[in-house]
């Protein structure tokens, strides 16, 4: 992933150097655990752990001609022990291992770390949409559905279903980040030919990982998949809420804006302009993340016991998947924080249709007044068609008719159009969403 949208500490995750610090120290674990059988020396497995080492240029350029990462790998780390005099030391390791008991193993170490960052700023977000639900609970505005306006809700419902939708989103994560917790060290084609079942289990312990129960030479790419395609769940939410932010920013709405600094320019060409520039950005990577998602789903189906089709993907789209998501977390947590919200402007666009709103609570009064619902759907759209067309005030229209005022008085019309009425069990959702 590019700089642009790197943070620090995810970025860190998935460098060079980190990678092959977790593939030492997968085979510091093995050398550790085979020692204590007496499989292999336990000064070999103390040289491994502690006088180990590598670099990652060294690694390139042993890479370059033997056309084989881990091979690479393991041949600068014997070299540095060489180097310290520990040439009978070295020949112990990566011993009963193949490529990828090392390489799927240490990448589920890796994606360990990557996923307590992502929970972190899972929790932020959580944290921020709860205070500002509350803060707009009561903030009436107009509800739209077809982007038409529908009925009244509040600006904090908008904001809590957000937050249950992350509640759900944290949940997936979890149990995909769990899923993800697992080790393989079972050989070239999952037969534990060279180590035993007990050995596995010893080294994940000592990783803090779970043995995959049964694998070939990879751990199955079905958990791969789930855990890529949850984080392209999270950037779908975090799309919708900014393709939200979006609809409300826009001029003839302007009922929440992204915060605008003092020094922001909005256009080279136009200086009035207030663009709504990081949703547009938390939209358009969205996309990156789906995209993954259907490469993750392409790596599932493998030849036999193993192939390679997958391992040139998954060093695309894991590092690039968890760095978006911990980006875009962090960049919709701040929207959100700082999200200016005009709820005057919200009054003002929730009355402008004159009533219009207000139809169905109508029609349902006049039916409960003892009107044939037909006949009230009828009467009802009659004047709403008219008020829309001629731009009459819906709720003036209706007040003139006697079929109307004979059954509902003026007290009754005005309950009618009353939003607060229909906004009476607001406290009821955020009770279930939030249980106080």
């Amino acid at each position: 992933m590019i700089d642009r949208y790197t943070r620090p500490a995810m970025g860190s995750i998935w460098t060079e150097e980190n990678k092959y610090r977790c593939w030492l120290q997968v085979e510091s674990a093995a050398s550790a655990v085979l020692a204590e059988d007496g499989v292999i020396p336990v000064a070999a497995a103390e040289a491994i752990a502690t006088k180990g080492n590598f670099s990652a240029a060294r690694i390139r350029e042993i890479e370059a001609e033997v056309k084989h990462d881990v091979i690479a790998f393991t041949t600068a780390v014997s070299e540095s022990l060489h180097a310290q005099g520990l040439g009978a030391e070295s020949r112990w390791l990566h011993y009963g291992l193949t490529s990828n008991d090392v390489v799927d193993t240490a990448q589920a170490l890796q994606v360990k770390e990557a996923s307590a960052q992502i929970r972190k700023g899972l929790l932020a977000m959580l944290e921020v949409l709860k205070r500002r639900a509350l803060e707009f609970k009561h903030t009436p505005t107009i509800g739209r559905t077809h982007g038409i306006h529908a009925e009244p809700t509040t600006f904090g419902l908008k904001l809590l279903n957000w937050y249950a939708e992350m509640q759900r989103n944290l949940a997936r994560f979890d149990a995909a980040a769990e899923d993800m917790r697992v080790g393989k060290l079972s050989g070239a084609v999952g037969t534990f030919g060279h180590l035993k079942p007990e050995h596995e289990e010893r080294i994940c312990t000592r990783l803090g990982l779970k043995p995959a129960p049964v694998a070939t030479q990879v751990i199955q790419r079905d958990r791969h998949a789930a855990y890529i395609s949850t984080l392209a769940l999270i950037g779908s939410t975090l799309d919708k809420i900014a393709v939200e932010v979006r609809h409300l920013q826009r001029t003839e709405v302007r009922e929440a804006q992204e915060y605008f600094s003092e020094k922001q320019k909005g256009s080279s060409a136009m200086p009035h302009k207030k663009n709504p520039i990081t949703s547009e950005q938390i939209s358009g990577l969205a996309r990156v993340l789906r995209g993954n998602a259907q490469a993750a789903f392409e790596d599932i189906a493998l030849w036999h016991e193993r192939d390679i089709s997958h391992s040139s993907v998954e060093r695309v789209i894991f590092p690039d998947s968890t760095i978006l998501v911990d980006y875009l977390l962090a960049k919709t947590t701040d929207l959100i924080d700082r999200l200016l919200v005009y709820p005057e402007r919200m009054k003002r666009n929730l009355e402008s249709t004159g009533g219009l709103i207000f139809s169905g609570q109508l029609l349902l009064d006049l039916a409960e007044a003892g009107m044939l619902r037909e006949d009230a759907y009828r009467l009802v759209q009659g004047h709403a068609m008219r008020a829309w067309k001629e731009d009459l005030v819906f709720q003036d229209e209706v007040a003139k008719d006697a079929a109307i005022t004979s059954l509902l008085d003026k007290e009754k019309l005005a309950r009618t159009f009353d939003y607060t009425r229909q906004l009476g069990n607001v406290n009821a959702i955020f009770r279930r969403v939030l249980g106080e």
